[in-house]
């Protein structure tokens, strides 16, 4: 376990001492710890998704409980570990502890007593501590203070349900092909392996704990994919029908691609600036034994690829600050700054009157982020519409609202939608 402690530290500072993506470094790490256990394997990615996801809270108490700076920097991300462990965990709080002893006597020995009367101090006082960490917005909702200050101001009163939903696990949601049968049906599949799933959605369904795929019945035959209940709302919102041109034009990963793909027979044209990421969306595909075209283009210019000929519904997926998945993808809270959200505010503009060209008359145009920031979204689309006057909003029908912003819950991630018309 200490080895794994070690990796964490690791991981996490190379996060966010060095403002590296979660993902690519703990891929990174595995790679070279290929003689690991699948169960060391989701330890590690436990401590490292935990950790980040507490971040603010941990680094609060960690800052309560040093007298001076930890000068070296691999010690203290491994306390944060550590502490992560004892809060959080299951693990035996006295086998933490001198886990992380042996760490620190592998990384520097003159600390080691150091961190092991931390850590008992922590255990000591742990209460009182948290309490005290509460008293800071970061240490409460351990999200960046101008990110609390911004949905604060955004949302009010429902900011602190915001901020608690991104430290949760996420559900783990599936959408069932309906080329190959219906939700009851793949339930009844699920089962009889005794998995238990509810639905949520007409193609959706939620277990009630996260199974690998290769337990999934016909994952690999093309049966299911897992995908959020909010992001699905995309295909339903875009009402494709069977013989339409459909441009998806930041399609990457290729969930939405190939939902819209399940529900109506399309001429599908899917673009995405990145061509690694693209092969995600051939092997999607691939998968479910759907056709489309791709193409590796950038949205914001479609000159250099589009052969002119005007699509009758566009899906947008834009570029965002992702505030809406943090639960996903911890390291988004801490690699974002507030100055992000313009520049990506800014992007959006350009690449949704660049589409806007594509669009034929009367086609629809489906305007997607996954962030709850108000300037990715209906300020956005309130300025779009301001400089075109062919354009016009469609209202759409959310579970929580109609105004197009869904917010993280039980049941889905952030995401907000806004249907345009060409007119």
């Amino acid at each position: 376990m200490h080895n794994i402690q070690l990796a964490a530290g690791q991981i996490v500072q190379q996060v966010i001492a060095d403002g590296r993506n979660l993902n690519q470094v703990l891929d990174e790490s595995l790679r070279r710890k290929s003689v690991w256990t699948p169960a060391q394997r989701a330890a590690l990615q436990d401590l490292s998704y935990g950790t980040l996801r507490f971040y603010g809270q941990l680094k609060t108490v960690l800052g309560l409980l040093l007298h001076k700076p930890m000068l070296d920097q691999r010690i203290y991300y491994m306390l944060l570990v550590a502490l992560y462990q004892l809060q959080y965990s299951k693990a035996a709080q006295h086998a933490v502890v001198d886990h992380a002893v042996r760490s620190a006597q592998m990384l520097n020995v003159k600390v080691s007593g150091l961190v092991n009367a931390i850590l008992r101090n922590f255990l000591r006082k742990q209460a009182a501590l948290l309490e005290q960490a509460a008293q800071h917005a970061e240490g409460k909702y351990s999200h960046p203070q101008w990110w609390i200050d911004e949905l604060q101001a955004q949302y009010g009163e429902r900011s602190a349900a915001i901020l608690e939903a991104g430290n949760r696990h996420p559900p783990m949601t599936l959408r069932v092909n309906r080329r190959c049968g219906t939700t009851a049906d793949y339930r009844a599949q699920l089962e009889q392996r005794n998995i238990p799933a509810q639905p949520i959605e007409p193609d959706a369904l939620q277990l009630d704990k996260p199974v690998g795929v290769d337990k999934l019945p016909g994952f690999f035959a093309g049966l299911v994919s897992v995908q959020d209940a909010g992001a699905q709302y995309a295909a339903r919102l875009l009402d494709v029908h069977d013989g339409m041109r459909v441009l998806d034009a930041c399609a990457a990963p290729g969930g939405k691609t190939a939902h819209i793909l399940e529900c109506a027979q399309a001429e599908m044209l899917a673009v995405d600036k990145d061509e690694q990421r693209l092969q995600r969306v051939a092997e999607n595909l691939r998968r479910l034994e759907l056709s489309a075209q791709l193409l590796v283009g950038d949205a914001a210019t479609p000159e250099k690829w589009w052969d002119g000929k005007p699509f009758q519904r566009i899906l947008a997926d834009v570029p965002c600050s992702a505030s809406g998945v943090v639960r996903r993808h911890p390291d988004i809270k801490w690699l974002r700054r507030h100055s992000d959200i313009a520049g990506f505010a800014a992007q959006q503009l350009d690449i949704l009157r660049a589409l806007w060209r594509l669009l034929a008359q009367d086609g629809k145009l489906l305007y997607a982020t996954c962030s709850v920031f108000h300037q990715e979204n209906g300020q956005v689309i309130a300025a779009f519409l301001a400089q075109q006057p062919d354009a016009r909003q469609v209202p759409i029908i959310l579970p929580e609202n109609s105004s197009g912003q869904m917010l993280p819950n039980n049941q889905h991630d952030g995401f907000f939608y806004a249907l345009l018309q060409k007119i």
